[in-house]
Order: C-alpha cells, then structure tokens, then sequence
C-alpha cells in the first residue's frame, strides 16, 4: 500500500507543474518578451528583421521556382501568387523552428536558475515557444496585407486561424520541453537538430507544390505531420475554404503526442539538470 502511494504521489508530482501552467502566465508573458526583445536588441532595424529576413528568402526562392522552373502553386497562378503560398507555409515552419532551435540551449544558457529549486524551469521553454508564435502573428499580419494588396481581398475564413495555432502550439511545446532537455544531456543537440529541421523543411510541400512530388513519394508526403498543417493554413488564408478536418485531425493527435511526451520526458529529466551543469 505504501508503495502504490509512493507511485501516485510521485506521478502527480510529475504532472503537477503541468496544471499549474496558466497560474504562471505572470512569469512567462515577461519571459516571452524578453526573448522577442533580446533577439533584436542593439540592431539598427529592430523587430523589421522579423520581415525582412523571410522576404529575402521568399525573392530568392520565388525567382528560382517560380522564375526559373515556373513552378506553380495553383493553375494559371502569377509568381505574386506564388510568393503568397510560399509566404503561408513558411510562417508556421519557421515559428516551428525557431522554437525547436532556441530551446536546444535554453536551460544551459539560464544555468543560474537551475538550482533554484523554486524556480519552474518548465515555463522558459514555454516562453521560447510564445515569442516563436508571436513572431508568426507578426508575420500574419504582413501576409494578410500582402493579399490584401496583390489580391484585392481577404477570406473571412481567416477566423479559423485559432483552430490551426492551438495544435500547432502544442507540437512546438512539446518538441521544446523535448530538446531543451536534451541539451543539456547533449551538447550536439543543435548542430544535430538544424539538419533534421533542414532535411524535413524540404520534406514538406512548402517552397514547391505537391503537385511536382512524384506519386511513389506521395504516401511519405501524407505521413509528414507538417503537411496538413501547411495545407490548412493556405486554405483559410488564401484560398477561403475552411481546413481540411481530417487533416487537421491528424495533425492535432500527432500534436497531442508530441505535447505529452515532450513534457513527460522534462519533468522526468529536469532532476538531473542540476548534476551535469
């Protein structure tokens, strides 16, 4: 009997930090801005390079496909068009990513607080994760005046977007509690972890059309878990259709998944933190 309570109490003490996310909001607001102001911080440009850095990308990215291959999203479509979708895709990858490769050397880099017993080192990936997702807001924002501009109008099918960022945020949660533990257990975690992000960006139908992708290669397509949630997002931003809910629904499992693992595997590890750094 002693022994079955000893379990439970010690499985609830594991979930407990869990519960307890919301009442610490006071704690990750200020946390998240400051990640969003430090990564600016001292340049001439500010929060801009938030824009600047993925339009770059999309000039060079449109010229080549667009331009030089004529690779199309949608039939009949302008290199403008193109843009815009590639635009789309890449907001939620690189929220995604960014929050994974923050998080590789988040508890490290805040070694002061690991042996403050007091301190809920569960929050700091959480805020990485916020500061990840505010930017694609940001981002959003300058893709729906984008449309605006070139397309002459916006899809009220944009409301859905919150139905998208909730498992979306829990699938960055989840691989952030995940790698920041890792981290610290492995310091190649970050070397290692931007050529998988490399080599899965180009997985996922996000700078071409899945049109192009040969069909044998389709059932992997299918089986990325990023892939739907690309193909939502252009449904409700751009083509004004609501998301497709099987999609979506495998996507929020997986999501699911992955938020309850990442944060089982912290919790678990996060007593150890202290003796390897």
């Amino acid at each position: 009997m002693v022994g079955m309570i000893s379990a439970q109490t010690a499985r609830r003490a594991v979930w407990r930090p869990l519960l307890e996310l919301p009442r610490r909001l006071d704690l990750i607001w200020p946390l998240a801005r400051r990640m969003i102001v430090a990564r600016y911080r001292g340049s001439a440009l500010g929060l801009v390079w938030a824009l600047v850095t993925p339009a770059v990308m999309i000039a060079v990215f449109t010229f080549l496909f667009a331009g030089v291959f004529n690779a199309r999203f949608v039939a009949g479509g302008t290199p403008w068009d193109y843009a815009l979708y590639l635009f789309c895709g890449l907001l939620p990858w690189t929220a995604f990513q960014e929050s994974l490769q923050q998080s590789a050397g988040l508890v490290v880099a805040h070694s002061n607080l690991v042996k403050r017993v007091v301190f809920p080192l569960e929050v700091l990936p959480v805020a990485q994760a916020l500061a990840a997702l505010a930017n694609q807001l940001f981002g959003t924002a300058a893709l729906l005046v984008a449309s605006l501009l070139i397309r002459g109008e916006l899809h009220a099918t944009i409301l859905w977007l919150p139905v998208l960022l909730v498992p979306q945020l829990m699938l960055m949660l989840g691989g952030s509690w995940l790698v920041a533990s890792l981290g610290v257990f492995l310091r190649d975690t970050a070397q290692a972890l931007g050529l998988v992000l490399m080599a899965w960006m180009y997985m996922t139908p996000i700078i071409y059309p899945e049109q192009v992708v040969p069909a044998r290669f389709r059932p992997l397509l299918e089986l990325n878990p990023f892939t739907p949630l690309v193909r939502s997002y252009r449904s409700i931003l751009l083509e004004g259709t609501p998301p497709d809910w099987r999609d979506l629904a495998y996507f929020t499992v997986l999501a699911l998944f992955a938020f309850v693992l990442g944060y089982w595997w912290f919790a678990r590890t996060r007593k150890n933190f202290a003796d390897v750094i």
